[in-house]
This record gives C-alpha cells, structure tokens and sequence, in this order.
C-alpha cells in the first residue's frame, strides 16, 4: 500500500487562540465527488481572523481544534469515485468548504485539502496560483448574492455574456474589494449593466472589469449620480459591500424611475450607518451554508459552466492583484495581521 503524503496545517487550536498552531494533520483520501488538492497559493479573507478573534460570536458551529480558509489554488493529487472533470496532475481553483460543512479536512489552510470537485474549475497555465488564490470565496460569495433565487436570483453567466433585447441593470457597490471585483465580471457575464461605487483612485480599476459606470462612495450627491444612471433601465436591485452601502442601495431603489425594479439588497458585508431605509426595500445578508456549497448550488453551475471556458479565454480574469505576504503556513498569522489593516484594490495571498 502506497505511503500517504505527509499533511501540516495552522491550526486554529480552541476559540479566539493566537497564534495560529502549525502541525501535522491527517491526509484524507477523497470520498465519492472529491478532489485532494496539493495547495500551492492561500488567499486570506475577512472571515478568518474574524473567527479566530471573535470566537463562538461567529460561525458558532465550528468545532474545534479547526483549520481555516476557503481560497485554493494548486495541483490535484487524488482523485475519489464519480469525478470525470479532473484527475491528477491538473491545475485547479477551488473554494474549500470548511466552514459550510464544519469539516477541517476541507480547510485550505493546510497542504493538502479535500475539496468537493463541483467547487473547482480548471486553471489555465497563463494563471498562476497566486493570482488564481484570490478568487474562490469572493466568486462563491457573489455567485450566491446574484443568482441565487433567494437572492437576487440574476440569469446565470455565460461565455460568451448573455445579451438582453431591453436594458438591465444593476448596482453593486465595492467595487474595487475582492467580492466586488467578481461580482462585476459575472453580473456583466450574465448580461447586465452594472453600476458601482470606489475610490476615485480605483475607477479605471472597476471599470476594467466591467462596470459601465462607478461613482464615488463618498460623494454628496451619489445616490443622485446613480439614480440619473439607472432612469430607464430595468434595474435588477443592489449588491452591498461597504459601510454605509445600504442606505445608499435602498434610497436609489426606493424611488427608482423605470420600467422595472426589484426593490432587493443582497448583504455581502459593511456596517450600515443606522438610517432608517425605504421599508418597502428587502435586505437579506448572503449566508454561505450547506446549501449553497451543494452539487445543484449556483457556485456549482459557474465552477462547472462558466468559469472554465470563461478564465481559459480571458472573459473572467482573476481580480483584485494579490498581495503576497511571504512562502508558508507560518506566514498565515501574519497575512491576518496585514488584512486586518486594510487593503485597496489587493487580496492578501500566502504562497507554499
């Protein structure tokens, strides 16, 4: 019998313990539907130090001790029974769900993961990992918040970008941060118009990725500025990233003059100001549970539909630039450290 590879993790030992704890963990062979991926490049998220600061006030399920993350890019190593899109040797992008399922073999923040293989597409060679690494929970992210039907449930990206015979539109704010920077490329892919908010530093940014149009956040008059953009058009409600974006969407939602509106605010993340907004406005924060990992998941669909062909022929490129911290588990901690402080128009990447 074949010697399994040796496996090493960072840890997150118990709740809210610091530093992250570096040590060996179990290679686990893939079950029915999974790939083991050797990880080459780690994207870090908000959600990972969040927890480990915060302890049981998030993601209370999760039990310890525990690996982290959910951006993968690397090599498939093994693959398990059913799996016909892959097999060893292949270059892949992956969203690891640990978190979704409670299960640390499904951690990226270790050598080796296993992941479910509807959750990875292939990865051209004119990628590299690292900038590979900075997609996965962002494209999951904005995969759930636009087309889930519980969302604001978009017609589906397609390569090449669907085209509608009317006009439709929709706002997403962010749009220079990782989700944001997703969010544009599949709304575009999927035939809308999109609308967005940065840094003025970061427009020809957003623009690049495909917004038609980006104002500033922090401007007096934006919520006219968008208004006077989406008159006429059908809009197809808002994407919040960013505080303060709520009361931003719900204003130009609440009196929007067209043909249609879905008066909808999908929650990716930001603190809202406290205003009271437009009742007649839904708000719903984008869970990422069980459900929205599965086989039948709109993440699926654009793993296995869109993101293939769309990364093979430049329609969907990996976005924001990574920011590499350093070559190492170790370097895990630290890359939290960074993060923390903010970054703009960047994703924080630890290489192996």
């Amino acid at each position: 019998m074949a010697q399994l590879p040796a496996n090493k993790a960072a840890w997150l030992s118990a709740s809210k313990a610091t530093p992250l704890e570096i040590g060996p963990a179990p290679y686990t062979s893939p079950g029915p539907h999974q790939i083991v991926v050797k990880n080459s490049a780690l994207g870090i998220n908000p959600v990972d130090w969040a927890k480990q600061l915060l302890g049981e006030a998030l993601l209370g399920h999760i039990s310890y001790p525990f690996i982290l993350g959910a951006d993968v890019a690397g090599t498939v190593v093994e693959v398990g029974e059913g799996v016909e899109r892959f097999r060893a040797g292949d270059r892949v992008v992956a969203t690891a769900s640990a978190v979704c399922f409670n299960s640390s073999i499904e951690g990226a923040f270790q050598l080796y993961t296993v992941i479910r293989e509807w959750l990875a597409a292939p990865l051209p060679d004119s990628i590299t990992f690292e900038q590979a690494s900075v997609l996965p929970l962002a494209t999951f992210t904005a995969s759930h918040g636009l087309f889930d039907t519980g969302y604001l449930g978009l017609d589906l990206p397609t390569v090449p970008a669907r085209q509608f015979s009317d006009k439709r539109a929709v706002i997403i704010t962010g749009g220079a941060s990782a989700v944001g920077s997703n969010a544009i490329q599949l709304a575009v892919s999927a035939g809308y118009e999109v609308v967005s908010t940065a840094s003025p530093k970061n427009f020809d940014y957003v623009k690049k990725l495909g917004a038609a149009l980006v104002f500033d956040y922090k401007s007096d008059s934006v919520i006219d500025d968008i208004s006077a953009a989406v008159k006429g058009l059908h809009l197809a409600g808002g994407f919040s990233i960013g505080d303060g974006s709520i009361e931003l969407l719900a204003a130009v939602l609440a009196k929007h003059e067209g043909p249609s509106v879905n008066k909808f605010i999908a929650l990716a993340g930001g603190k809202p100001k406290g205003d009271p907004i437009d009742p007649s406005v839904e708000v719903k924060f984008i869970l990422l549970g069980p459900e929205a990992a599965g086989p039948d998941s709109v993440a699926s669909n654009v793993y296995k539909s869109y993101l293939p062909d769309a990364l093979a022929n430049g329609q969907f490129v990996p976005a924001p630039e990574p920011f590499v911290v350093g070559k190492g588990l170790e370097k895990i901690q630290e890359a939290f450290g960074i993060q923390m402080q903010g970054v703009s128009a960047k994703k924080i990447v630890v290489s192996l």
